[in-house]
């Protein structure tokens, strides 16, 4: 059965992973495989972030010194979508505990991406990522 998701969302866009120790876990990726991609800061956030790619994989490490360092600790999935406000109304239609109450901007790549998240049925974070 197709839902109307399913038509606007494309595939994972990254995995987040906050970090204590950026060095570390940036090393540790490398040793996998992972090249980083970007490397930026969120200074809303005042963390440094780094994407690492591995073929289709991307990785979201970011330095928040709070990782909670235990089993469980991601922090996030993040699905790529064509429509980010249409699938910013279907989350809210759908009535998802949504995390953002807007739809959110951050200048990461070459033109920014938009994004917000909700709750899932885990406490997991959701987010919906459009790229610019």
């Amino acid at each position: 059965m197709e839902t109307k998701f399913q038509t606007l969302i494309t595939g994972l866009q990254h995995i987040g992973i906050p970090t204590n120790d950026m060095k570390k876990t940036v090393a540790f990726y490398q040793t996998l495989g992972f090249q980083v991609a970007l490397q930026t800061v969120n200074e809303a956030a005042d963390e440094r972030v780094t994407f690492l790619r591995m073929g289709y994989i991307v990785l979201e490490v970011y330095e928040n010194k709070k990782a909670a360092m235990a089993s469980g600790a991601l922090d996030h999935i993040a699905f790529n979508v064509t429509d980010i406000e249409a699938v910013f109304q279907l989350a809210k239609e759908q009535g998802f505990p949504m995390l953002d109450a807007e739809i959110q901007f951050l200048p990461f790549w070459e033109q920014g991406v938009r994004f917000f998240t909700v709750k899932g049925p885990n406490e997991e974070k959701v987010e919906f990522s459009q790229y610019l």
